[in-house]
């Protein structure tokens, strides 16, 4: 996996990735303090957030459920001293279909967070991660 970073200015980086995709990122800079994109730490995030997301309807669409929707929302908090790594996560999971059963998307995301999820992972060494969810029907 690559990826390259290019400085544009002030505090306004291009990321783009080994596959070609760009975005922008960078921190609040000047009197004004408007960021550019999200920082660096809030992509991480970020990707925590989707490497979950897509191993939960992995495993529900595996085992054949009917998954319509996932969102997962992150709450975190960092360390005050440098460096900040994340101390505190939690994930809330909503996951949306047709007849859901509670436990095939409580396992779907305790297999996610503690055994596929690559960043969940690595941030766990340093982050108690928590996580909930909630099932929303939408009928048959």
């Amino acid at each position: 996996m690559k990826a390259r970073i290019k400085w544009v200015e002030n505090r306004t980086f291009v990321g783009e990735s080994g596959s070609g995709h760009k975005l922008v990122l960078g921190t609040a800079f000047g009197p004004e303090g408007s960021t550019p994109g999200p920082s660096p730490m809030e992509l991480v995030l970020i990707g925590t957030g989707g490497c979950s997301a897509y191993d939960v309807v992995h495993i529900l669409e595996k085992g054949r459920e009917a998954v319509q929707d996932c969102v997962v929302e992150l709450d975190a908090e960092r360390a005050e001293s440098e460096p900040k790594v994340f101390t505190r996560i939690h994930m809330h999971f909503v996951v949306t279909g047709r007849g859901l059963e509670h436990a095939k998307v409580k396992r779907a995301i305790d297999l996610s967070i503690e055994k596929y999820c690559s960043a969940s992972a690595m941030l766990a060494k340093t982050a108690a991660i928590t996580h909930d969810f909630e099932v929303i029907d939408i009928g048959k």
